[in-house]
């Protein structure tokens, strides 16, 4: 457990938002690589390491990408306008610190907004919309920014840290989905050392966070026979959320998913639900089975790839997803990696 915690720590204090994953890619590579035989770096910006085997052939992904913002404009005063890359609550967003990744390299700054103090009654009424917010990192001035190395397009992302909780509980940013690429990572170390026939793709994918980019690429040249993708998902065990709504829990272990987003995301092939479910059972892993109707992952966009290619999602359940204090659990983290490579084990006998 504490190798896989001080792995998560890593990616997760790491910066790599949408279309912007080099570090990360850099990571994944220097961890990955020595349980796999050749590893490269696609057209899209996609890591793939494989495994060689005779059959079948698996894609395992995990999106290396964080939500993060991009400058958009840089006003007279100094102060840096953005958009959002990715699917943020504005509420999260208000009085954040941030690092801007500029040419001369990172500037820390703040997140903020008009106070309350001098709202009108009626505006207090109402939440900050992202549009009226704004980042200072101390310039004087337009010039002064634009001498700091700032500009528009640059990618920024939250400054926060890893931090251990108690009962192995954890807490950061990113671990959607830092704490799939873990899960991948894991897996491919524990396959590295079994006796597998299959051929395995290990691919961390670019932007999911902006539309499961990398996924539809990589997957479309590597064309497969089954796929898992390893994500993070939403569990029903804290204030503010009904089990109706999820009835998953932390500390219950991996969740196999069977639908999301009520069917306009991945259903998935009823084969593969079966491998993973036998799979667990057969090792004792602790499993959770999940139906959704919220968000989707890079399944959706693999299983839906050629003429299709059979898939699910391993994820690891993790309250506050999109927000810099994500949380999630150690065992759950690694239940899923354990599920993952046995199931690689076994799939010659499924496909």
């Amino acid at each position: 457990m504490e190798q896989l915690q001080q792995l998560l720590e890593n990616l997760s204090n790491a910066h790599g938002i949408s279309g912007y994953e080099n570090s990360i890619r850099a990571l994944m590579e220097e961890e990955i690589r020595p349980y796999v035989d050749e590893v490269k770096t696609d057209r899209m910006g996609n890591l793939i390491a494989t495994k060689k085997g005779t059959g079948p052939t698996i894609m395992l992904a995990a999106h290396m990408d964080e939500i993060g913002l991009m400058i958009k404009y840089i006003d007279d005063n100094g102060f840096l306008r953005f958009v959002k890359i990715g699917g943020w609550f504005d509420q999260t967003l208000h009085s954040q610190r941030v690092i801007v990744h500029s040419k001369n390299g990172p500037i820390v700054g703040v997140i903020g907004a008009k106070p309350p103090h001098v709202m009108k009654e009626e505006d207090k009424k109402n939440p900050v919309k992202a549009e009226d917010m704004f980042i200072d990192v101390g310039a004087k001035d337009k010039e002064d920014a634009e001498k700091m190395g700032l500009e528009v397009g640059l990618p920024i992302s939250i400054d926060r840290k890893f931090t251990p909780l108690a009962n192995g509980m954890i807490t950061g940013k990113a671990f959607d989905n830092r704490a799939g690429v873990v899960i991948l990572i894991e897996a491919m170390r524990q396959i590295s050392d079994m006796d597998i026939k299959a051929t395995v793709y290990a691919v961390g994918t670019v932007q999911e966070e902006v539309g499961l980019k990398g996924a539809r690429t990589s997957a479309f040249g590597l064309n497969p026979d089954v796929a898992l993708a390893t994500d993070v998902t939403i569990p029903g065990d804290h204030p503010g959320i009904e089990k109706k709504d999820s009835a998953l829990e932390i500390n219950k272990g991996a969740v196999i998913t069977i639908v999301d987003g009520a069917g306009r995301g991945l259903m998935a092939a009823p084969k593969v639900v079966k491998w993973l479910k036998e799979t667990a059972e057969a090792n004792k892993i602790a499993y959770q089975m999940d139906v959704g109707d919220g968000g989707t992952t890079d399944a959706t966009a693999i299983h839906l790839t050629r003429e299709g290619i059979p898939s699910s999602v391993i994820s690891v359940p993790t309250r506050y997803i999109h927000s810099p204090v994500e949380v999630l659990s150690l065992a759950d983290l690694k239940a899923c990696a354990d599920l993952i490579a046995k199931a690689v084990e076994s799939a010659h006998r499924f496909f």
